[in-house]
């Protein structure tokens, strides 16, 4: 089974203002991004768990015009905290 990173063009992770992180998932072609979003794998609950936040916290989007799948939560603790 292929790894997620081999399948995406492009993996990244970033700060979507203090409170919110927002992971961007996107792939060259339709094909494979129907493939992994069919499969069901990549999805809020894996977020969740993953990061230890709560399944209602997880906001998750399937864009299928831009062949992206997107996932955000909420920082541990603020970005420029002093935490």
């Amino acid at each position: 089974m292929p790894k997620l990173w081999e399948l995406a063009k492009l993996v990244r992770a970033k700060n979507a203002g203090p409170f919110t992180l927002t992971f961007d998932i996107l792939f060259n072609d339709a094909e494979t991004y129907e493939q992994v979003k069919r499969s069901g794998v990549v999805n809020r609950a894996l977020f969740a768990k993953l990061y230890r936040v709560p399944e209602e916290r997880v906001l998750f989007f399937e864009h299928d015009r831009a062949l992206a799948l997107k996932a955000s939560i909420p920082l541990p603790t603020v970005s420029g905290d002093f935490e």
